[in-house]
């Protein structure tokens, strides 16, 4: 029997501007298990970041439908989908923390929001600060902060409510090579003890590889791809695939042959 948690269907979504019409998605189906680190990559102006706003609707697609779990998210009415949206974790690039809270009020923002009663709230910082080995921090602003303690607060505040899924759109992109690992590490880590389904956006190959189990292809607002990352990695089927299989492995090379020369 199918676990499948996030199933989308012919999903699209068209921008309009005064001069033109730009088809973003084009028909996106896609499944993804419960449990799983899935995933979507894709080269800039791919659709990536349209599709993600789209799985809890800070955009909202033109057709299709989003089904999360047993609800319809596509047929929400606003009430219900904030009520939702509480369930929906998700971390960003620029990590959007609030410049004048500390840690703790940062992290505690979406409780408050919730109406949780402050003493579990309280108990809740603290557990999910633990989480991501913050609790010495928790009374720091993010101006404190270095850019990986940033995201772990913003991946604390994302998880804060329980959420059945988390999404990270381009989480790490913003991060050094050593501090990407150490936040992918943290995801790998979140999914193994909570079982919390993650759907992760980048256009870093490596972070797909490092991470996840399985993966998609995004190319011109379709999904042109899809399967275990093993698979893509070893033979991808689509010209995007192929492309950034490539340019990856020419990356690795480089690399190696800088350190090899002592550059």
């Amino acid at each position: 029997m199918s676990s499948a948690f996030l199933e989308i269907k012919n999903l699209y979504k068209t921008f309009h501007s005064e001069d033109q019409t730009i088809d973003v998605l084009r028909g996106i189906n896609l499944s993804i298990e419960k449990g799983d680190i899935f995933g979507i990559v894709g080269f800039s102006g791919a659709g990536k970041s349209t599709l993600i706003r789209c799985l809890n609707r800070l955009e909202e697609p033109d057709s299709g439908s989003i089904k999360l779990g047993d609800v319809e998210i596509t047929t929400l009415p606003k009430k219900e989908l904030n009520l939702r949206r509480q369930k929906i974790g998700m971390i960003f690039q620029q990590f959007n923390l609030f410049d004048s809270m500390t840690v703790r009020q940062n992290v505690a923002f979406p409780l408050e929001n919730a109406g949780i009663p402050k003493k579990e709230i309280n108990k809740r910082v603290e557990e999910i600060l633990d989480l991501v080995d913050l609790n010495d921090k928790i009374n720091s602003y993010p101006g404190q902060l270095s850019g990986g303690q940033k995201q772990r607060v913003g991946i604390a505040r994302a998880l804060a409510n329980r959420p059945d899924i988390l999404l990270s759109d381009e989480a790490t992109s913003a991060l050094d090579p050593q501090t990407t690992v150490s936040v992918l590490e943290l995801l790998k880590d979140i999914n193994r003890k909570l079982g919390l389904t993650i759907v992760l956006i980048t256009h870093e190959l490596d972070v797909i590889r490092y991470t996840c189990n399985n993966m998609a292809v995004l190319e011109n607002g379709e999904i042109v791809e899809k399967g275990s990352v093993r698979d893509i990695f070893l033979n991808p089927t689509s010209e995007t695939g192929k492309l950034f299989v490539k340019i990856n492995a020419e990356f690795q090379t480089n690399q190696f042959v800088e350190k090899g020369a002592g550059i």
